[in-house]
Formats: C-alpha cells, structure tokens, sequence
C-alpha cells in the first residue's frame, strides 16, 4: 500500500534527506521517499495501522518542526 503525504514548509533538500532516512527505520515501512521539489513523501507499507502514521508525523516534527504534513 501506498500513502502520500503532503509537505509544506520543507525548504531544504538536506531536510527531505533525514526526513527519508528516519522514516525508512520506521518498523512497517517498506520504503520511503521524499522530494523536496514536489514537497511529497510517498510511504510504501503493508499496514493500514494509524499507530504507524502517527509515527511518521512525529518524525517529521522532529526533524522539521516547522513542517506541517497532511495525507492527501
């Protein structure tokens, strides 16, 4: 399954880089990729487990706090 999310407020490339790098550690995350043109990040997982996505948020908030995400 595939979730996207949308980012905004990423300014920076590097950001989009650790962003990717944490959410990919995440446990139940297949792959992960953020581009920071687009501002997107595409989640791919086999679980449709909302503990997930919060977990996800949070990573985003910690590594860019000044990121807001949303599901689209």
């Amino acid at each position: 399954m595939k979730k996207s999310f949308k980012l905004k407020g990423l300014d920076c490339a590097n950001c989009a880089a650790k962003i990717e790098e944490h959410v990919k550690k995440l446990k139940g995350v297949e792959n992960a990729s953020v581009s920071f043109i687009s501002q997107k990040m595409i989640i791919e997982t086999n679980s449709d487990d909302e503990e997930l996505f919060k977990k996800i948020k949070k990573v985003v908030k910690k590594e860019e706090p000044d990121v807001k995400i949303e599901e689209i």
